[in-house]
């Protein structure tokens, strides 16, 4: 298998094809599942589509830079190619020239894919630690959740501020660097309400 390095958490758009590509949400969804690499096969089994159709966009994905070859396999008689995403979680800048409303909605929707993508993460970290420790051995995690009332934008921008300060406060006094030991993974999610029946309170 070929050697990538590791898949970015952070990756920044460079055109707009890129952009137009994550519109597209049966291709988010496979970005989703490309944090590890997978064969056009897997994830057609994990998203109950034809491995014809996954592989088209797995090729229209690749096209854009979005995802990368990261080696392949012998399965019985057939070689699999297997795909990796570049990152997981995208950025998408200001410089395209795009309408502000088609840009702020297209912003809009990469955060809740990325908050998809950090609720799965978390999801698969916590079950490969249920599985690697004992049942009497202590993980130590923690969970902090809070309701915040923000009722306009003056407020939301004003939390965002405070909120941006007070990470990177912590994050500049306990950030992990290099290979020091200790490491433990925080993540931090900010979004609306949503009522039963799935409205929100925006």
């Amino acid at each position: 298998m070929n050697s990538l390095p590791d898949i970015a958490d952070v990756y920044r758009l460079e055109t707009p094809e890129q952009a137009l590509a994550l519109l597209n949400p049966m291709r988010a969804d496979i970005l989703r599942l490309l944090a590890d690499p997978m064969s056009a096969s897997e994830v057609a089994r994990h998203m109950g589509e034809t491995p014809q159709k996954i592989n088209y966009h797995l090729k229209s994905l690749e096209k854009v830079g979005l995802v990368q070859r990261s080696g392949s396999r012998q399965v019985k008689n057939l070689i699999e190619v297997l795909y990796r995403a570049v990152a997981r979680t995208y950025v998408i800048p200001d410089s395209f020239g795009w309408p502000e409303d088609l840009t702020n909605r297209m912003k809009d929707q990469g955060a809740l894919r990325q908050l998809l993508n950090q609720a799965e993460r978390i999801r698969q970290d916590a079950l490969r630690l249920m599985e690697a420790s004992d049942a009497s051995e202590e993980v130590p995690s923690a969970v902090v959740e809070l309701d915040v009332r923000l009722p306009d934008e003056t407020a939301r921008a004003a939390f965002l501020r405070d909120y941006e300060e007070a990470v990177r406060a912590v994050a500049a006094k306990y950030r992990l660097t290099g290979d020091a030991e200790g490491g433990f993974r925080a993540v931090l999610a900010v979004y609306p309400q949503v009522e039963s029946g799935g409205k929100s309170d925006v």
